[in-house]
């Protein structure tokens, strides 16, 4: 009895010899120790172990019907019992029926006679050798398990981040109410297309899409940044204050780069750092803040430049009424090559009718 009062659980032992005298003095010296079940052949161990698992088998190699060899082949076979350990019992003793049986997989090969005190001694050490891989395979699914967690928790926190910083901006600019939302969808529409069209493939192989996805949110940071004068003014801007809106690009990559700094979870703000700074790049070179062209700009960038025109075009403004979603497309489209890479446009506009629907 242990501690607490219950029996210790009694390993199972499988004996397996057609001879019936070796069953006997096998259980004769293994009982008292263990639970001893014993077949005289391979047919019948494997129906025996349709209704128990063992915690061990003894297995002879020469035997009628089906030898020792073959009933190794079909117990290794099994998912549910081949991390068994199978030890041979055998007097078949040249060097090539032991090497045989170990290349089969079995964790010992003993010669009869055998001496009984030996014998219990390896049962005893590939029987602890079996708990330490067991308690190793728990540790290890305990481990992934506290990892998935672990990444979970990252990632909720994340999108924590991600969504707390969006709705700071919103918050300031509610004249683009809904702008936020409706452009990760977008981006989403866009990013999956371009996926399934196979166009871009080397780089978008590498994407994180659904962190990318969110990250979209964030387009908009740098805006927390800019005076609430302009921010929230009801009026056109004028040339010099739509000077000052424009430097939310860069402001929106000094936020990032902020965080970034103080935390050492921040690979995940790369994407928002390059939508952020690179939505309003040009394919031509015109765009700001930093006067990228061509493929220079992010890929990720000239996506949401796209996207993000969209919506802006079928919104109201203040110094707009919205446009219908036939004009935005084809505003979008006179873009083609010098405010948009040509081939993410010819992506829109093969799928602008989704764009439609949301």
């Amino acid at each position: 009895m242990n501690a607490v009062g219950t029996a210790t659980a009694r390993k199972k032992i499988v004996l397996v010899d057609d001879q019936i005298t070796n069953l006997n003095i096998g259980r004769n010296v293994l009982s008292h120790i263990y639970d001893v079940f014993t077949v005289p052949s391979g047919e019948k161990l494997l129906l025996l172990m349709q209704k128990i698992t063992p915690d061990m088998i003894l297995l002879d190699v020469e035997m009628p019907v089906m030898s020792g060899y073959d009933v190794m082949k079909i117990i290794k076979s099994l998912p549910d019992f081949n991390h068994i350990p199978v030890v041979f019992v055998t007097a078949k003793s040249d060097l090539g029926s032991e090497l045989e049986g170990f290349s089969l997989g079995a964790v010992d090969y003993i010669y009869k006679p055998y001496s009984p005190p030996l014998l219990l001694k390896r049962i005893e050490a590939h029987l602890l050798v079996d708990e330490q891989r067991k308690e190793l395979l728990d540790l290890n699914n305990n481990l992934e398990e506290m990892v998935t967690k672990k990444t979970q928790s990252v990632l909720e926190l994340q999108n924590a981040v991600l969504e707390t910083m969006a709705e700071l901006v919103e918050w300031r600019d509610n004249e683009t109410g809904g702008h936020i939302d409706r452009t990760q969808k977008y981006m989403r529409l866009l990013v999956d297309g371009l996926i399934e069209s196979g166009l871009y493939s080397e780089e978008t192989s590498a994407w994180d899409v659904d962190l990318l996805v969110l990250s979209a949110q964030l387009h908009d940071v740098g805006k927390i940044s800019i005076s609430d004068n302009i921010l929230t003014k009801t009026e056109r801007l004028s040339q010099q204050e739509f000077e000052l809106m424009k430097k939310h690009a860069a402001f929106g990559g000094q936020v990032i780069n902020k965080i970034q700094s103080k935390t050492s979870e921040q690979a995940f703000l790369n994407y928002a750092k390059v939508l952020a700074e690179g939505h309003h790049e040009r394919w031509d070179g015109k765009g700001y803040p930093n006067g990228l062209s061509g493929t220079d700009i992010p890929l990720p960038a000239r996506l949401l430049a796209i996207v993000d025109v969209y919506d802006a075009l079928i919104s109201q403004r203040v110094y707009k009424a919205a446009y219908s979603h036939e004009k935005a497309v084809e505003i979008i489209k006179e873009g083609r090559g010098t405010q948009f890479d040509p081939h993410l446009v010819n992506l829109f506009l093969s799928m602008e009718d989704r764009f439609k629907h949301v």
